[in-house]
């Protein structure tokens, strides 16, 4: 087991998107490559490494993809990439065209610990635009239970692969190839509801105005979809540049989420690591019962189901520090347009709902506790607004301060100062006889002068302002307004918890 400090003791998982420069054709110079930002991402302690679509001999080489000798070139080449991977943590999934069944198919070839694990053919194949890959390339629909050969080694061939780790570190794991993501219904969807928490494609994606933004969103919306993991890896420098252009883009998302991106257009090999979060993934899966009501409903569909690839995949021993950014203030963004937004959204959530509740109700009154601090200075704002709306005076808002033993003057000022700016009705109660009153008729220690301040203590204030402000909604035919925030209910309680 890892050490208790370590991502992969609390169900993170690194994986690395890998951005190799490429020399075009030039098979032993891109494996070199290759190894080289393997080997950097085993320096990282990477569990899973994606690298480029046929990134082995380079997509844009147009009909040299027909060369015998380039295609034993690749072959020899992930003998190579096999070899060196006896010594590396990650598993290993590389672009390469290879050759089965009198057919030459675009594959991502899947390996770890001197093994290849499996291979996964491009489903769909991109015949229009600037893209012709069926002039090349025999598609892999349709390609299950089959076995091929590399390198001398046989192994598990087809669109039918998920891949299970058996070890310590435990994830599943599914791999597409481009244009497999763009179409209506990606094969990762499939391997979502069966299972893979990580979805992983390897693309060549040239570059056009607006496409990277396009890839973000293709991205994000299947990684929330199937609640996963997205890993994207695009080819780079290097490339020709004869017919497209190539900015070299990888980026990894998580549930919608964008956890990494290389800098496009760069002029040397880029990689990119995120930790992805397989816990949050299991658990939202399991909250979000219509996935697994899908899945369900897809298993009874779908006459061929996935094989299970096994990968004997351990947590490594040493401590791996977490590098994920944990938001210091996690309800508020750090973006301060999403932050705009956000409280946008927020405001007029609140406002729409309390005015709603108000009309259905037919009561034109409000009630609300006003301490001086935030949550109750955002609750009085909204308050007032919903009078605005409902075109009723500002009046019927009726504010109480209620102070009690802790009360200052600056929060009991700053209240007074809120309730009159705002226009409500402002009133003010003095709870600490009635609580005195109680604390005595409990027993409590602080009714004969001990400085007792625990949570007995602190209980009978907060009730008796719950209980203050519902008596008054009461007597005067009015909703108390609640001035509870995220940050108690994140904690499992809230102000009228009494």
């Amino acid at each position: 087991m890892a050490a208790f400090e370590s991502l992969y003791s609390h169900d993170f998982v690194r994986i690395a998107a890998c951005v190799p420069r490429t020399r075009v054709g030039d098979v032993a110079a891109n494996l070199a490559e290759t190894i080289r930002l393997a080997r950097q991402g085993h320096e990282l302690n990477a569990a899973l490494m994606v690298f480029p679509e046929l990134g082995l001999s380079a997509y844009s080489i147009d009909d040299l993809l027909f060369q015998d000798a380039l295609l034993a070139a690749v072959e020899q080449a992930i003998d190579r990439i096999v070899e060196v991977s006896r010594d590396l943590f990650a598993v290993l999934i590389v672009g390469a065209p290879l050759r089965c069944a009198g057919g030459l198919f675009n594959t991502a070839v899947v390996i770890h610990r001197g093994a290849i694990l499996g291979v996964v053919p491009k489903t769909y194949l991109p015949n229009y635009r600037e893209f012709y890959e069926k002039r090349h390339f025999t598609s892999g629909a349709g390609m299950r239970d089959r076995r091929i050969t590399v390198a001398g080694r046989e192994t598990a061939f087809g669109v039918d692969l998920l891949f299970h780790s058996a070890g310590s570190l435990a994830l599943t794991f599914h791999v597409e190839i481009c244009e497999d993501f763009w179409a209506p219904v990606p094969p990762s969807t499939r391997a979502a509801m069966a299972g893979a928490e990580i979805l992983v494609n390897l693309s060549a994606s040239n570059v056009t105005i607006g496409k990277a933004e396009t890839r973000r969103l293709l991205c994000a919306s299947q990684s929330m979809r199937t609640i996963a993991a997205y890993a994207y890896s695009a080819a780079g420098p290097g490339e020709s540049t004869t017919d497209l252009a190539w900015d070299g883009h990888a980026a990894i998302f998580e549930c919608g989420d964008r956890l990494a991106e290389t800098a496009r257009f760069g002029r040397d090999s880029a990689l990119v690591s995120a930790d992805v979060d397989t816990g949050r993934i299991r658990q939202e899966r399991m909250r979000f019962n219509t996935f697994e009501d899908c899945a369900r409903e897809e298993m009874r569909r779908a006459a061929t189901p996935f094989r299970s690839i096994e990968v004997r995949l351990d947590m490594p021993n040493e401590s791996v520090r977490l590098q994920r950014l944990i938001e210091r203030f996690p309800f508020v963004p750090s973006d301060p347009a999403r932050l705009r937004d956000d409280c946008y959204e927020a405001y007029n959530i609140q406002v729409q709902g309390l005015t709603t509740r108000l009309k259905a109700t037919g009561i034109e009154r409000a009630v609300i506790g006003v301490s001086g601090g935030l949550d109750s200075t955002q609750a009085l704002i909204v308050a007032t607004r919903a009078m605005d709306d409902l075109g009723l005076p500002r009046t019927n808002v009726l504010a109480y301060t209620l102070p009690g033993f802790a009360t200052s003057q600056q929060t009991k000022a700053n209240a007074w100062a809120l309730m009159r700016a705002l226009g409500a009705t402002g009133s003010e109660i003095d709870i600490r006889p009635a609580a005195r009153q109680m604390l005595a008729d409990i027993a409590h220690p602080f009714a004969s002068g001990a400085p007792v301040y625990d949570v007995t203590f602190e209980n009978v204030q907060a009730g008796l302002r719950t209980d203050y402000l519902f008596r008054l909604a009461n007597k005067n035919n009015a909703l108390v307004v609640g001035t509870g925030d995220l940050s108690e209910l994140a904690l499992g309680w809230c102000t009228y918890g009494v």
